[in-house]
């Protein structure tokens, strides 16, 4: 197994750029250029009401592995301007991130080391070393910090012994209740110091929303002190009792150990990394964009996750929040695809959020006048509810996005071969959302449309026949016919009537974004029908997708540089044969996103966009780019058939490109290496 190329170190602070951010897919971390002060945190299930929106949102947590400290007295909090030498680097084949920099006071210097990690064996644990070395004897003071100042909500209870328990389990406990009330998290934590002697950490009640365990020391010149944080966060959605099991699954990692908690995270990665995605005859570059994204798509799921990930993952930052953290269809269309087959489990945890929430899409179709499921445009992470901002104009036509979720049950059922997950899972889904289409669809003379309903482009107003919207329910009629047909149920006639007379909307042979359309509307650039191609698998003929990817490949500098689809154009550049081109719009729809600290892709291509924040790591964008790689370029389409059946087309990469190689795909529940050379047929061989 090659290990990942990792991002180059940053030194100095991150001045506009994006913090680090670190998480394992059920915790979030932005972490801060200078590690000790207070980050921001995110958990999967844990929401509040928005200050200014009153909105179901993901919320703030308290940051776990908040630190100080202090020379003869000085606290780094209180002189933060005596920091120097800053210096960030990622291992992304650890998952570990490690900050360094220098401390001064009092005439004594201070060389600071700090290991941060979100353990992926154990994913309510986030991890931290401080190491400390100092130039001259001096006394020196520690902190570990549980910060809750900047999370909106309040404190129910803390705790800094353990019921009937002593000496304490633990150093101290919360329970966070967020604003609204809508839910509480727990958060527990232990602390370790090396190197000092058997020294006992001062332990103060919450004050001011933190709870602190200062160590305070004499320590030698040259001689490295080792403060070490282990912190379990739990959302009420795991447990009624959040607060008491996080101060077991701390107690639990005390007795563990921090080393070996380290060695179990390293070792989860390693088999993380065995699906890398190898680029043949592409650029050191090229790479280095792949296995970021691979490192990133990665760090955001879990199959511990209870409520899916967000369009962000479990990333946010002060300067952007207009997503809410809720769960929209990009997951569906741009990261399940890739995740069924590098990481299964954390794609059917993906999944099972929605399974979990059908009675809220059952109550959303209903609220509209329909029958069947209409899953919600922006979906509130615990509620599974509609929770778009008011007055939520988007929700009232983006139809598209239950054929979004339909489809990726039925792309995960293909892949994995499960038959149990296509009767139990899929099924509920595929025929919920067929019933909804049938109430959704009006009958013409020309057979069936989808009237005031929206694509991919959310325009001021609703269109007749969005092309992505129609080419989607296509797929998904016919894939639950197929489901039908293979567990031996009976579909509703009206699905294949549906299918085969749906419109398609059309200007000669090319297939354009819906009816009276004009390319130069407002985002008449958008490609929507282009998704419909690819990855959604709506088939046309050849001289109708010739015609339909160069009307909209010749518009692509009109688009490029927005969201989701710009990552695509590559891909869909190679299926017209364009190597040359094909590398270009890959250059200028996803490298151009990736900016600033340790390539987090970011929403908008910032030079196309400046007045937009700097917004990531984007998953629609980094779903699109790695479902390129793995089936686009190479020509692969999942379906029911054998693996071996599975390419529909000879392999097409970017120009200079030989070869895309991954060791490691789950296929139909085995381990199988893709081979995709230029020109050749892509192959998928078992492994032994």
């Amino acid at each position: 197994m090659s290990a990942p190329i990792n991002p180059q170190k940053v030194q100095g602070a991150a001045r506009r750029e994006l913090p680090a951010y670190v998480a394992n897919g059920l915790v979030g971390l932005r972490v801060r250029d200078v590690p000790l002060t207070t980050g921001m945190a995110l958990l999967s299930g844990y929401s509040g009401e928005h200050y200014e929106r009153r909105i179901e949102a993901a919320a703030v947590a308290p940051y776990p592995i908040a630190g100080d400290l202090a020379l003869n007295g000085v606290w780094l909090s209180d002189v933060p301007h005596q920091i120097f030498d800053l210096e960030q680097a990622y291992d992304f084949s650890a998952g570990e991130l490690t900050s360094r920099f220098t401390f001064q006071a009092t005439g004594r210097t201070a060389r600071v080391e700090v290991l941060t990690f979100c353990s992926r064996r154990d994913p309510t644990l986030v991890c931290q070393e401080i190491a400390v070395t100092v130039d001259k004897a001096c006394a020196l003071g520690l902190r570990a910090i549980v910060d809750a100042s900047g999370a909106d909500g309040r404190a129910l209870r803390s705790d800094r012994k353990t019921p009937g328990q002593d000496p304490p389990a633990t150093d101290g406990t919360l329970l966070w209740e967020s604003a609204g009330g809508l839910s509480t998290c727990g958060v527990a934590f232990v602390t370790e110091l090396r190197g000092a002697g058997d020294e006992s950490a001062d332990k103060p009640p919450l004050r001011d929303h933190r709870l602190v365990s200062q160590y305070d020391l004499r320590a030698r010149a040259g001689r490295t002190v080792r403060l070490r944080q282990i912190a379990s966060l739990v959302p009420r959605i795991l447990h009624d009792m959040p607060d008491q099991q996080a101060a077991r699954l701390a107690a639990k990692a005390a007795k563990d150990g921090f080393d070996t908690i380290r060695a179990q995270n390293r070792a989860e990665w390693d088999e993380l990394w065995k699906g890398r995605i190898r680029l043949k005859g592409a650029s050191d570059d090229w790479q280095g964009l792949a296995d970021a994204a691979v490192f990133y798509l990665n760090s955001s799921v879990h199959a511990s996750s209870p409520a899916s990930t967000s369009i962000f993952g479990l990333a946010t930052w002060h300067d952007y929040h207009y997503y809410f953290g809720h769960v929209m269809w990009d997951i569906e269309a741009f990261a399940v695809p890739a995740l069924s087959m590098l990481q299964p489990q954390a794609a059917r945890a993906l999944l099972d959020y929605r399974s979990a929430k059908l009675d809220g899409a059952r109550r959303t179709a209903q609220l509209m006048g329909r029958r069947g499921l209409q899953f919600p445009w922006e979906s509130a992470p615990a509620s599974g509810q509609e929770a778009a901002p008011l007055p939520g104009s988007a929700a009232w036509h983006e139809d598209h996005v239950s054929l979004d979720v339909a489809r990726a049950f039925a792309l995960y059922a293909d892949v994995t071969g499960d038959r149990e997950f296509l009767r139990a899972c899929a099924w509920p889904v595929l025929s919920g959302v067929c019933e909804w289409l049938t109430t959704r669809t009006t009958r013409t003379g020309d057979g069936y449309a989808i009237l005031e309903s929206m694509g991919i482009a959310e325009r001021e107003e609703p269109v007749a026949n969005a092309a992505f919207t129609n080419m989607a329910a296509v797929v998904v009629l016919r894939d639950a016919v197929r489901a039908a047909e293979a567990l031996g149920f009976q579909a509703d006639p009206a699905w294949a009537r549906i299918a085969d007379g749906m419109t398609i909307p059309m200007r000669g042979k090319a297939v354009i974004s819906h009816d009276a359309y004009r390319v130069d509307e407002e985002k008449g650039a958008t490609p929507d029908p282009l998704m419909g191609l690819f990855p959604f698998g709506f088939p046309l003929p050849a001289d109708q997708e010739k015609a339909t990817l160069e009307l909209y490949l010749g518009m692509a500098q009109d688009y490029v540089g927005s969201p989701m689809l710009s990552a695509l154009y590559g891909a869909w550049a190679a299926r017209l044969g364009d190597r040359d081109l094909a590398l270009k719009l890959l250059d200028d729809g996803y490298a151009r996103f990736c900016a600033g600290r340790f390539l987090q892709t970011l929403e908008y291509r910032a030079d196309r966009f400046p007045e937009q924040p700097q917004a990531g790591p984007f998953f629609a964008n980094i779903g699109g780019f790695l479902t390129g790689l793995i089936l686009g370029f190479t020509g692969l389409r999942p379906g029911p058939d054998t693996p071996n059946a599975w390419a529909e087309r000879t392999v097409m990469l970017p120009a200079g490109w030989t070869a895309i190689e991954i060791d490691r795909l789950w296929i139909r529940g085995r381990p199988m290496r893709l081979v995709a050379r230029q020109g050749e047929t892509a192959v998928l061989e078992p492994l032994s």
